[in-house]
């Protein structure tokens, strides 16, 4: 049992503090973990572009391939029927050897994505399906240099973001897989298979599918997919392989797929990254851990994550939303969000002092298919002219002025994030604010032809901004014409726009 110290039981479960991780200023407590503060790069960094890619991405048919392919009735059970046979002599062990990678070149992808403002990278590790994306030491069949690419895909990426000076990240669904799997060990209920087991109950694939011979006997049937629930021996496996990704890939971010996961187990796992990135960095911790539960990161701890939502209001802790262009495993015809809904997404984001985590999911192939690149061209397009007002820099007194409403931290189903899909449309009314320095930067979120009013930048504002020197417009070279009254400060926009949706005035104050 590598990776633990002290007691282990005979099943495999770790005695309390017995997990070795590395020494450092952090123990695998809650308390200790509170001193934690978020490192200056990702408060700087403001986007990252992830590649949420794996075998799954090979059918091309969307999110959670592995599991609704084990669902009766669903369309993915249908497809893989058609295209695979039945998941009883056919399962997802059989989807593997599709996912190829062979069109796949992580230098070319890296150049895109600098060219696009990211200063991170996020590569997947493993996700629910339980194959890693690297030379896992502790998962020796199902990984991506033993089976599929036949490549440490987790390796090529981060040697391609260091390269060009990113910092590098990696994902974590792991946590969740033990119940995630529970639909590969059922049966169908009707047709000519009723009543025969799917494959994940063969005893020759529990290192894919996971074995429930220590379960209760109803277990695969009332498993929730996102449950957590599992035996002490898989929680030491679960932090045997993180560690091990830890290890040899040394990431500065590291995301979970949840909440801090498995009480000593997962703080391990937070106060071992936080450890190994002080001793790369002479005692400085450079490292981010991502958790999606408030309560994790309310004091210190790590930093919040939101999947698919925004917070309400300016936080006084840097925060992540993780979103997708559309699916995150790759759906083939999809509807893929419009180049002004990312950027609508960034600038809103980076004003209540966020980062956007943003997926453009790859195929098996590993190529990014056309109307993938040309939203990828817009946002490229965008940063060249508007970055100044992204990268390093801070939310302001408010975080905007316009008709749109905050959004509401929980969606309807009352989820923390998952509120994107709520949000209206940013137009040239709205105002969006950040600073850098002696200089304010306001959003324009539509092109305002002839004239905008910037009202919170009235010289009897409450916000008080003072004196104002200078007003450009980023990506114009000529002179603006502006003036600052009790209205607000009005600026005479050029006949030409200097980018596609929203546009940046650089506001120089005393």
């Amino acid at each position: 049992m590598a990776g633990a110290a002290g007691i282990i039981t005979k099943k495999g479960a770790a005695a309390t503090s017995s997990l070795d991780i590395e020494k450092g200023p952090f123990q695998a407590t809650r308390e200790s973990l509170k001193a934690y503060t978020a490192p200056e790069w990702f408060r700087d960094a403001k986007l990252g572009l992830w590649a949420h890619w794996g075998p799954q991405s090979a059918p091309e048919q969307g999110d959670w391939f592995a599991q609704r392919m084990y669902l009766e009735g669903t369309p993915v059970y249908k497809w893989h029927v058609e295209n695979f046979g039945h998941p009883s002599k056919s399962g997802f062990k059989d989807v593997i050897p599709t996912f190829k990678a062979e069109k796949w070149e992580p230098e070319h992808l890296m150049d895109l994505y600098v060219k696009a403002g990211a200063k991170y990278f996020v590569s997947m590790g493993v996700h629910h399906d339980n194959f890693d994306m690297w030379n896992s030491k502790y998962q020796p069949r199902w990984n991506a240099v033993a089976a599929g690419p036949k490549r440490d895909i987790v390796g090529a990426w981060r040697d391609a973001a260091r390269k060009r000076g990113l910092r590098f990240g990696v994902s974590e669904h792991l946590s969740n897989s033990f119940d995630w799997f529970a639909p590969a060990h059922r049966s169908v209920k009707t047709g000519p298979y009723a009543g025969v087991p799917y494959d994940g109950v063969d005893p020759n694939y529990a290192d894919l599918y996971h074995s429930y011979k220590d379960m209760p006997e109803d277990f695969a049937m009332k498993a929730a997919a996102m449950g957590r629930v599992a035996p002490d021996w898989w929680k030491l496996q679960y932090f045997n392989r993180i560690k091990d990704l830890i290890d040899q890939h040394q990431p500065d971010l590291l995301y979970t797929d949840g909440g801090i996961p498995f009480d000593e187990y997962g703080l391990s796992l937070v106060a071992h990254h936080y450890n190994s990135s002080a001793k790369r960095h002479g005692g400085r911790v450079e490292a981010v851990y991502n958790s999606k539960t408030r309560q994790d990161c309310a004091e210190g701890t790590c930093t919040l994550d939101l999947e698919r939502g925004i917070v309400d209001k300016i936080w006084p802790d840097p925060w992540q939303t993780d979103t997708c262009i559309g699916n995150w495993h790759y759906k083939r015809d999809i509807t893929y969000k419009t180049p002004k809904i990312v950027i609508d997404m960034l600038v809103d984001i980076v004003s209540r002092n966020g980062n956007l985590l943003l997926n453009f999911p790859l195929p098996g192939s590993g190529q990014l298919d056309e109307r993938e690149l040309k939203v990828l061209s817009a946002l490229t397009d965008w940063m060249s002219v508007n970055q100044d007002g992204i990268h390093g820099t801070r939310p302001w007194k408010i975080n905007g002025d316009g008709p749109s409403s905050a959004p509401a931290m929980q969606s309807p189903q009352g989820r923390l994030g998952f509120n994107e899909n709520g949000r209206k449309e940013l137009t040239a009314e709205d105002i969006r604010f950040t600073t850098k320095g002696k200089n304010l930067y306001a959003f324009a979120m539509g092109w305002p032809a002839g004239e905008v009013t910037v009202k919170p930048l009235a010289t009897n504002s409450p916000q008080q901004p003072g004196k104002i020197h200078n007003v450009e417009l980023l990506g114009h070279k000529g002179k603006l014409k502006w003036t600052q009254t009790e209205a607000g400060l009005k600026v005479e926009m050029p006949s030409e726009k200097p980018s596609d949706h929203a546009v940046t005035l650089k506001i120089a104050l005393a």
